[in-house]
């Protein structure tokens, strides 16, 4: 898949997330991105509404200066921000989401191309009770295990930016290093749903 083609599958797959009638994304947030080599990725802009997603939204990056930054600790919110503008191809296209940080390592693993990150209600209902642990971890039907495999990688509440990029950065290691496999799913306690796939479809 060529990038024009890519950019239309992105495009695609965040207006497919970010329709109201689906209850997917709150207020059509959240975030999306695409491999377009293992160096270059496109990611959805900051202050960008998923819903109504144009080229003008998209931002590519080098993902080498992000995962870069994963290995950093105590940097302060300016200097994060500053790599994250580093982090463009072009100077000029718009600020990429901080959450571009977790996109990096997680287009990184083997096999993900796509990567979709909403705020849907319907979990977010379950994320946000005392149950969002189990239900990371305990499957009720074989159709839950045959989309989202037999587990999904649970992240306990973390602030959005960096410290939440090196959070699911060790949750996924931790979880690859038990089932030789990237997840399907990742689970932020109080906050939303990541899924990784080869393809949008």
């Amino acid at each position: 898949m060529n990038t024009p083609e890519k950019l239309k599958s992105l495009l695609k797959l965040s207006h497919d997330l970010g329709r109201d009638d689906r209850q997917l994304s709150i207020l059509a947030e959240g975030n999306t991105s695409v491999k377009l080599s293992t160096e270059i990725f496109l990611v959805k802009a900051s202050g960008s509404n998923l819903g109504t997603l144009d080229e003008s939204g998209v931002v590519e990056c080098r993902a080498d200066v992000l995962l870069s930054l994963l290995e950093k600790n105590g940097l302060e919110d300016k200097e994060v921000d500053r790599l994250l503008l580093e982090s463009r191809v072009d100077p000029k296209a718009k600020k990429p989401s901080v959450e571009a940080l977790f996109h990096a390592f997680l287009l990184s693993l083997p096999g993900i191309e796509f990567v979709g990150h909403t705020h849907a209600t319907a979990v977010n209902s379950i994320l946000c009770s005392p149950r969002a642990r189990e239900f990371a971890v305990k499957r009720i039907c074989p159709d839950e295990v045959v989309c989202c495999d037999v587990a999904s990688v649970f992240i306990p509440y973390t602030d959005p930016g960096l410290k939440l990029a090196q959070a699911i950065q060790r949750g996924v290691v931790a979880y690859i290093k038990r089932l030789s496999r990237a997840p399907r799913v990742i689970l932020l306690e109080n906050h939303g749903f990541i899924a990784l796939a080869q393809s949008y479809k």
